[in-house]
């Protein structure tokens, strides 16, 4: 919570909801945010064979593997993986497995892996072992939308041979599940026309759940935290400020305790910003004595065709610093590389 301050004082109090909406004609396509667009002139079969050339010298090239991979979307990257097996007779991941180290390794590998298979990966991940990684779990599920959650789901059993339903109530419990399970399986409202009369309605019922007498009613920060579009839920926070003295994150803050209230705290991040959410999860990644690389490698892959451009302009007026100043700083080497590729242009 150390950049919770930090994070509503320069986005929450300055940011107008409209501003998110990308009004576009009929069947026109929404501005692309991403860094990593369409390659020109691609030709998976030059590529397969640059890159198996790459793998097989006596001196594996990183630099050519790097360059390709990361200059093509997933799209073209799968088409890729395809020609590769082909024309070699070989899997693509297993030959870059065999000769790729460490960090890197981690990176390209999640390049290779089509958005619903890398999602369900970090699940997996997140829920495999000792305990739970419970900010994985939330950003995942807080920030797909519902069509691409049911495909997770699909993909997850498919690749583990369990429902991410089941595996989320073995792994996780009370307040936290339930958030979890509406998240995974309500259907949030995509609307982007703001109804004021129902924002006031449910700004009034929060308030009276969080700071009315008696315990915090948990169940009703979650249904409308996880139904509401988010032009709806950020006029919510609006109204929400105008009848208490505090912000509703702040009211959570006091109110709640554990996972739950980093969990509703995160939505609520995500229903006003997402951009600033990655850009302070980034930020938090590289603060203080080591790099937290599976966050890095997590988000920057992730919101490469999604909104990254947006990422980084957020880090830059967050923090007064750049992303790729931080990732210099921090890393070294093809996977720095990598990284500073994702990031698109300084």
């Amino acid at each position: 919570m150390s950049l919770f301050k930090k994070f509503f004082k320069g986005i929450i109090h300055n940011r107008d909801p409209k501003d998110e909406t990308v009004k576009v004609k009929e069947e026109a396509k929404p501005k692309f945010y991403g860094t990593v667009p369409p390659y020109p002139n691609f030709n998976a079969s030059s590529d397969a064979s640059v890159l198996q050339s790459a793998i097989e010298n006596k001196k594996v090239d990183v630099d050519v593997i790097v360059a390709i991979l990361v200059k093509r979307n997933n799209e073209q990257r799968q088409k890729i993986k395809a020609v590769y097996e082909s024309s070699s007779g070989k899997n693509l991941v297993k030959s870059l497995k065999s000769v790729l180290r460490s960090d890197v390794e981690d990176v390209i590998l999640a390049l290779l892996m089509p958005p619903a298979h890398f999602d369900a990966f970090l699940l997996r991940r997140a829920t495999k072992g000792v305990g739970s990684d419970e900010d994985v779990l939330v950003e995942v599920l807080a920030t797909r939308s519902y069509a691409e959650i049911q495909e997770i789901k699909k993909v997850f059993k498919q690749e583990y041979q369990k429902e991410l339903e089941e595996v989320i109530k073995d792994e996780t419990s009370g307040d936290f599940t339930a958030a979890l399970l509406a998240m995974l399986n309500t259907k949030r409202d995509q609307n982007t026309v703001v109804d004021m009369e129902l924002a006031r309605k449910d700004a009034k019922i929060l308030f009276e759940a969080g700071e009315g007498i008696g315990k915090a009613n948990v169940s009703t920060f979650i249904n409308i935290l996880t139904t509401r579009s988010g032009p709806q839920l950020s006029k919510t926070f609006q109204h929400y400020a105008a009848i208490s003295d505090l912000t509703l994150p702040k009211a959570l803050q006091m109110e709640l305790k554990g996972d739950i209230e980093d969990c509703l705290i995160d939505i609520v991040k995500c229903a006003w910003n997402t951009p600033a959410f990655f850009a302070e999860k980034l930020n938090r990644a590289m603060k203080g004595h080591g790099t937290h690389d599976e966050a890095l490698i997590r988000i920057l892959v992730s919101r490469s065709e999604v909104d990254l451009q947006k990422v980084v302009e957020e880090y830059r007026a967050m923090f007064e610093r750049t992303l790729h100043e931080d990732i210099v700083n921090d890393t070294k080497g093809h996977y720095q590389k990598v990284l500073l590729a994702l990031c698109g242009p300084n």
